[in-house]
């Protein structure tokens, strides 16, 4: 399996109940609790992105984790090794770590390919179905963490997927702005061979104009 080291993105606007740290390389000894995105061995020896993450308070370090010990403060789960298969070999789709609505999940973006994880039951993940996510945007004032993919976006909240927008581009969407509720962005229209320019309410999905 080849590790997937870019240099990585690291997006924590929304509270989290956990630490995580890319790693450049799959440790030569592996933690007790490992998991593969998705769960499909071929997928990840095309490359994957490494990441260390231990659910519970993010205020304690992780040279601080010792399994065994019986009195651990705040103890929570114990850490674990994600592996997330890659997508694409391309700078122009993004690699790195978000914080989630839901204060236990974390996104994870290698090469593109998006996995929603619950760090209290790592088992349990979402892979956004977009091949590939072209951008992560989180909107904390709308408790919403945007997938933009090549014709339309993906809000997911705290309770899972809210919406998807209908289709808004031909080839790609270019976001110019969020506020009010309001996003503000322009699309590319195959027809006129131009950017149209649209906005959509943060609430429901739907197009306003």
């Amino acid at each position: 399996m080849v590790a997937y080291s870019p240099v990585p993105i690291l997006d924590l606007q929304f509270p989290h109940l956990w630490q995580a740290e890319v790693l450049s390389a799959r440790p030569l000894i592996l933690p007790a609790r490992r998991f593969v995105y998705p769960r499909d061995a071929e997928e990840v020896e095309r490359g994957a992105l490494e990441v260390l993450v231990r659910p519970g308070a993010p205020g304690l370090a992780f040279e601080t984790w010792d399994s065994t010990e019986a009195n651990f403060a705040q103890r929570a789960v114990q850490p674990f090794l994600a592996t997330c298969a890659l997508g694409f070999r391309d700078p122009v789709v993004p690699t790195g770590l978000w914080s989630a609505p839901n204060p236990t999940e974390i996104c994870a973006v290698s090469g593109g390919y998006a996995y929603l994880i619950d760090t209290t039951a790592p088992e349990q993940f979402t892979m956004i179905a977009y091949r590939p996510v072209l951008q992560v945007q989180p909107v904390v004032n709308e408790g919403l963490l945007l997938f933009v993919g090549h014709r339309t976006i993906l809000a997911w909240g705290r309770d899972g997927q809210a919406w998807e927008s209908e289709k808004l581009s031909d080839e790609g969407i270019t976001i110019t702005s969020v506020e009010n509720g309001v996003l503000r962005a322009a699309g590319w229209n195959m027809w006129t061979d131009k950017e149209t320019a649209f906005a959509l309410d943060l609430r429901t999905g739907m197009r306003t104009l």
